[in-house]
């Protein structure tokens, strides 16, 4: 099987695609719509977006329009950052589905454990309060799981002291040269699913020599090759691409690195986010 049709189990029994179609950056109106819609022609059933993005509109308008029965794709979105509350959470959720249109919802993630104007502020009691609201949205049926975004260890032990499901996911930036171990042995030792967002490094890791070079000795592309490293480590990666051909090229992974290969890639350090 395809590794495009391929998925994971979470802790709490539900499948994810093991590759996701992430939206980030893709502006509302026709460009979210038409990328989303030929992810879905080409293979995809997870979406990935998020209120932030301001494109939840234009993706559940793709979904509609694909024809693809709703229980075939696995759409997660996400509260946006600012929110640490237990009532505008539930007033959120509400809007989000408003805008994409749907009965319910795969996956809902805190954003981030704080406001991205305000990165580092201590909001643990919010993250408490907001996650409670989505535990609720949880046990309503409104949700088929729940998790967080950008969470480090200490942020998930404070949900984990004060609430009572564990995270099914932790969406986290994570791709070749970004070291990630400590929040990926948490997350494992708490059966807290993996996502790897920005699995290509926004772009900038394709530019990489070594990257280059392995992707070559397999006769794949730089990306192909980055979103491979990513389901090696067990993640599941969420590539963006507004351009069809690249669209479909990211789904064509169906290779293994070898150890050796796998060494070598995880010997380039740095976030290549931030190479000169």
């Amino acid at each position: 099987m395809k590794t495009i049709k391929q998925t994971y189990t979470l802790n709490n029994g539900v499948k994810i695609p093991k590759i996701g179609f992430g939206t980030w950056q893709i502006e509302p109106g026709k460009n979210a719509y038409d990328a989303v819609s030929k992810a879905l022609k080409h293979g995809y059933r997870h979406i990935d977006t998020a209120a932030a993005y301001r494109n939840e509109r234009s993706v559940g308008e793709a979904l509609l329009d694909s024809g693809i029965k709703r229980e075939e794709v696995f759409v997660t979105s996400k509260l946006e950052s600012h929110i640490k509350s237990y009532q505008e959470t539930l007033d959120a959720f509400d809007q989000t589905m408003i805008e994409l249109n749907l009965d319910y919802l795969d996956l809902y993630l805190i954003h981030a454990p704080w406001p991205w104007n305000a990165m580092g502020k201590d909001c643990k009691e919010g993250n408490i309060a907001a996650y409670k609201a989505m535990e609720k949205l949880y046990r309503e049926g409104r949700v088929r799981a729940i998790g967080v975004s950008n969470f480090n260890p200490d942020d998930l032990q404070n949900l984990l002291d004060h609430t009572t499901i564990v995270p099914q996911v932790n969406q986290i930036a994570y791709f070749i040269g970004i070291d990630q171990k400590a929040t990926l042995d948490f997350c494992q030792d708490q059966a807290i699913f993996i996502e790897a967002y920005s699995p290509l490094g926004i772009g900038y890791l394709l530019e990489n020599k070594i990257v280059q070079e392995v992707a070559h000795k397999y006769a794949v592309t730089p990306a192909q090759l980055a979103i491979r490293w990513c389901l090696e480590k067990g993640t599941a990666p969420l590539p963006k691409s507004v351009t069809e051909s690249r669209i479909i090229e990211n789904t064509l992974v169906d290779f293994v690195i070898a150890p050796e290969d796998m060494k070598t890639l995880d010997a380039i350090k740095g976030d290549p986010r931030r190479w000169n």
